[in-house]
């Protein structure tokens, strides 16, 4: 299989999942206990042509199929609806917070590649006291939550010390990037053990290999050795891991978004979801999932142009 036929069938894979998703996402509305129309309403009591007016103006009245395709038609023009908790239309909403939510998960990504790949690849060159060590560090990483390491953040580093704000997301680029550090740290935190497990396990692996043992047999030097043949054959399960990592980014987002108040998506999500805002939460919901597939589908892509052992859609051998 060639590399575009195989980009092409995923590509056309994430269309058809997303679809399925986009039918879930508009279906779960109706599924929630009560009529949409009592959700729209608060609990308020309302006359009947209230009821009716709220009927007509969200076609509640319509069949399932056909306000599902309508909505479908909208939002493949970028029309979300309009969010009846901020009165306003959900795309606006979604303009104004996703570039919060993707500035801080690009920020919380490159502090666990960084700290993640370099504590993965200390462990497994040095061994020893320093392998303990990172063990000890991970261990604790991985075992502490992102909400948790939230306000343990919040409660040093903010509170008790002043360095950082303790929430917001700041006005400018510098300043956005001083309020979302704390956050990013918070989102790294259990990423970074994670992924340094995993690099080091798959550098071990790597190091007892039989070309390393050639390799040295020639007199090729350590960081060499290491470079070439070690960390760039491990790079297949980093990678496959990586596409773990920013999917996981794009959950917890919400529980540090809350925390922090960073004001993106994810608290968005949240917000609408406690006041049953159904437009906005079917719109960032739907977006959360086309994010999570495009993450999955650009590691496909890049597996088989990472590590050349790996045939096209073989992913899970990498693992």
């Amino acid at each position: 299989m060639t590399f575009l036929r195989f980009a092409v069938r995923r590509v056309a894979e994430m269309a058809a999942t997303l679809l399925a998703a986009s039918f879930v996402v508009f279906g779960a509305m109706y599924l929630a206990p009560g009529s949409p129309a009592s959700f729209l309403l608060s609990g308020r009591s309302a006359s009947p042509e209230a009821v009716a007016a709220i009927n007509s103006q969200y076609h509640l009245d319509d069949p399932f199929a056909a306000r599902y395709l309508a909505w479908l038609g909208d939002v493949l023009q970028g029309d979300f609806g309009r969010s009846i908790t901020y009165r306003t239309d959900v795309s606006r909403l979604l303009a104004d917070r996703l570039p919060t939510t993707l500035l801080l998960i690009s920020m919380a990504l490159a502090v666990v590649v960084l700290v993640g790949l370099l504590l993965g690849r200390v462990a497994a060159v040095r061994g020893g006291r320093t392998d303990s060590a990172v063990l000890v560090a991970t261990t604790f990483a991985v075992g502490t939550p992102s909400f948790v390491a939230a306000v343990l953040l919040q409660g040093l580093f903010a509170v008790r010390l002043g360095w950082f704000p303790s929430g917001g997301a700041g006005d400018g680029f510098a300043d956005r990037v001083w309020h979302l550090t704390l956050p990013a740290v918070a989102l790294a935190l259990y990423l970074i053990g994670m992924l340094a497990r995993v690099t080091r396990s798959a550098m071990l692996e790597a190091l007892g290999s039989e070309h390393v043992t050639v390799a040295r047999s020639r007199g090729v030097p350590e960081r060499q050795v290491v470079r070439r043949h070690v960390f760039r054959n491990s790079l297949g399960t980093v990678l496959t891991t990586g596409g773990l990592v920013v999917s996981t980014l794009l959950v917890c987002t919400i529980l540090v978004e809350t925390a922090f108040s960073v004001g993106g998506i994810g608290q968005l999500l949240e917000l609408s979801t406690t006041t049953k805002d159904f437009p906005t939460v079917q719109a960032v919901s739907l977006i959360i999932v086309a994010l999570f597939m495009a993450v999955n589908l650009v590691v496909d892509l890049l597996l088989p142009l990472v590590d050349p052992r790996l045939t096209l859609g073989s992913r899970g051998s990498a693992a």
